[in-house]
């Protein structure tokens, strides 16, 4: 995960993409960290293609879906 910009306040852009994260059907847990450019995910029934989807509507870049 890449800012497209940069944040003044990382914490709150890190709760902003951890929010559209846990808005994706089947998430239970997001956590980012900016710092390390890495967003984790857990859940059931994942969809990569949604999740990618939620850090993009979320003003950020997605670099790599494991």
């Amino acid at each position: 995960v890449t800012g497209v910009q940069t944040c003044a306040l990382p914490i709150y852009c890190s709760a902003l993409v951890e929010k559209a994260l846990k808005g994706v059907k089947g998430v239970q847990e997001a956590q980012v960290n900016l710092a390390e450019k890495k967003a984790t995910v857990h859940g059931e029934a994942l969809d990569p293609k949604q999740l990618e989807k939620a850090v993009i509507d979320a003003g950020y870049q997605v670099t790599q879906v494991e």
